[in-house]
């Protein structure tokens, strides 16, 4: 969850970390923490709130320095305060540390620690784990590079540590296990990131680190060990990323920018792989297992969040066009409720980050019960698509807002193209009926880009309307159900108004009860299988007095003269539709969002990437 960033070459240090520490605030913005390195000391500052606060505490202090570490943190042990903040020093003062992670046994390890004279300064685990290394070091009479190993053999959880240790300027030992890590390679220099946005300025070359391996960094060298002390050559890979991908290009929050993109990242996702003259889909990711997935007998995805809406509809998908049964779950229950799994099974896994720990534990779990994996991220290099067995990229490029937009109609596309793909393998739809898909598939970037020209100002116009609203209700049927479920979480994430998402033909079982003059309902109520009874629901709510704000196809006028308010959408197969009719909802929670006043792009107490449980 929380970023971090490090540097050690030829520059100035403080200016590299802390513009990386602005583009990893995404992660967490509870406080931030930069630690210099000054030949016999380190000077660490550290300031409660986001990464401005930091800059301007630390405006007028010596911060030449051509080594540093810097962290923006999203809390766990212990609350969001100038003391809980990293980079957090050892007793002795001579070794620093940042973490992103959880070490689960810190309280054992911290009551030992108080036995044997060790202070503490803050409530965290990390400040724990410092001391701990630092102990080890004492006792050992031992390099800081064998008390981390030996320190790490014994610490339960997950993390990525960077640590700076007195005396030793120009060099940092990094360690990951459950967390990312990305390493920059430079002339003469490196930089260290969450991932790779702090460094795309510099350079394209980076090592990703796998777990269990332990790093040591100078400016002219990059050492790669296990646990076990035993070299590793590192793999270094070419980035395909511009630095623009992560600027906001004019637009006044990324989210925004995301939300319009997405006529661009829905095509990416299907460049290449979706031939229309030949009515070929091409997967090449997930060819080598192709059969094996067209033959299971079950799937089951795993996903949290946004991605769980996108397997929802996947569900669906692959159910009616594949004719294979398929499960949906919560990766934090999966993980631990012992599912059961046969050799066979299909565990396809959606995650934006490819970080999401809940998400990468059940799949390792799977994994070892003889399930095939299937993955689909964004994030190239990524723990999940390192750890799948086969699976696909979505090509949404860096997702900076917290709250995800374009990812998950990325993930939509990618999803569609393998149900696709694997209906056709198996024979369970007509080439008819395949190609009016993949020619629908084809159509939606034009059709999002439809809704971008034609409905903002409409939408922003809801947005003032409802902003003042307490609570709202998503209604939606059939593959629109999902959509709902996503688009309360949108306007729940951003504009923090309480939102709820029910099928509709639920709304009779309880939520009914909720609505008044005073209540919005949000339908879905585009042209499909379930219209009728989607105007029925509608009927029902504007008979209790309930204000009524539809998504419907254009020229629907049934559905628009029952609302009190309606955003339009192109006409689409039902199949398709939720790539589409997702577009208006992430608008609407979006302007409630800047409507009140609020930071969009970072909601209070959320952080992008999931990497703890």
């Amino acid at each position: 969850m929380c970023g971090i960033v490090g540097y050690t070459g030829y520059r100035q240090a403080y200016g590299i970390v802390i513009d990386g520490l602005k583009k990893l605030e995404y992660r967490g913005y509870d406080s931030a923490g930069v630690a210099l390195h000054k030949g016999d000391q380190i000077d660490v500052y550290k300031k409660t709130g986001k990464v401005a606060n930091l800059e301007e505490f630390v405006f007028g202090h010596d911060l030449q320095s051509t080594t540093a570490i810097g962290h923006t943190r999203w809390a766990t042990h212990g609350e969001p305060s100038d003391r809980n903040a990293h980079p957090h020093y050892s007793n002795s003062g001579r070794i620093a540390m940042i973490h992103n992670g959880i070490i689960e046994n810190y309280a054992s390890l911290k009551s030992e620690l108080i036995n044997k004279g060790y202070s503490f300064k803050s409530d965290t685990d990390t400040e724990v784990l410092v001391n701990f290394i630092e102990e080890i070091q004492s006792q050992n009479e031992c390099s800081l590079e064998e008390a981390i190993r030996i320190a790490l053999k014994r610490v339960v959880g997950a993390y990525v540590i960077l640590v700076l240790e007195a005396g030793h300027p120009d060099r940092i030992i990094a360690a990951r296990k459950g967390s990312p890590l990305v390493i920059g390679i430079g002339k003469n220099e490196h930089f260290l990131g969450s991932d790779a946005s702090p460094m795309l300025a510099y350079t394209k070359e980076v090592v990703y680190i796998n777990d269990y391996e332990l790093a040591i960094i100078t400016p002219d060298e990059l050492i790669l060990k296990n646990l076990g002390n035993e070299r590793i050559t590192p793999y270094v890979q070419k980035l395909d990323l511009e630095l623009s991908a992560i600027e906001k290009g004019g637009y006044d929050h990324f989210m925004l920018k995301e939300i319009f993109e997405q006529p661009d990242t829905i095509f990416d996702s299907m460049r290449g792989r979706l031939d229309l003259q030949s009515h070929q889909i091409t997967l090449s990711g997930i060819e080598k297992f192709a059969n094996e997935i067209s033959n299971t007998n079950r799937i089951v995805i795993v996903a949290c969040g946004t991605s769980w809406h996108a397997g929802l509809i996947a569900e669906y998908i692959i159910e009616e066009l594949c004719r294979i049964n398929v499960e949906v779950e919560y990766a934090s229950e999966f993980r631990y409720r012992n599912p059961v799994i046969h050799p066979g099974d299909v565990i396809l896994a959606i995650s934006q980050s490819g970080e999401t720990a809940d998400t990468l534990v059940a799949l390792e779990n799977a994994k070892k019960q003889g399930a095939i994996i299937l993955g689909v991220v964004n994030v190239v290099g990524s723990s999940i698509a390192r750890l799948s067995d086969a699976g696909a990229y979505t090509h949404a490029g860096p997702e900076i807002g917290v709250a995800s937009t374009k990812a998950f109609t990325a993930q939509l596309t990618v999803l569609n193209l393998i149900a696709l793909k694997i209906a056709s393998l198996k024979g369970s739809i007509s080439d008819e009926r395949y190609q009016i898909l993949a020619q629908e598939l084809n159509e939606v970037p034009k059709k999002v880009e439809w809704i971008l020209d034609t409905q903002v100002e409409k939408i922003k116009q809801i947005a003032n309307k409802y902003k003042d609203a307490r609570d709202f209700l998503f209604l939606g049927r059939g593959y629109n159900f999902p959509v709902a479920l996503e688009g309360a979480l949108k306007l729940k994430e951003i504009s923090y108004i309480h939102a709820e998402g029910y099928p509709a033909a639920e709304m009779k079982h309880g939520p009914i009860a909720l609505v008044d003059e005073n209540l919005p309902v949000v339908f879905i109520a585009t042209k499909d299988a379930y219209h009728e009874k989607i105007v029925s629901n509608i009927q029902e709510i504007k008979a209790r007095k309930g204000k009524i704000i539809s998504v419907v196809t254009q020229g629907d006028t049934v559905s628009e003269n029952l609302s009190d308010d309606f955003m339009e959408i192109p006409a689409a197969d039902e199949i398709i539709a939720p790539l589409i009719s997702v577009v208006p909802l992430q608008l609407l929670s979006y302007y409630i969002g800047v409507e009140l006043g609020l930071d969009v792009d970072k909601p209070r107490n959320l952080a992008k990437s999931v990497t703890v449980e």
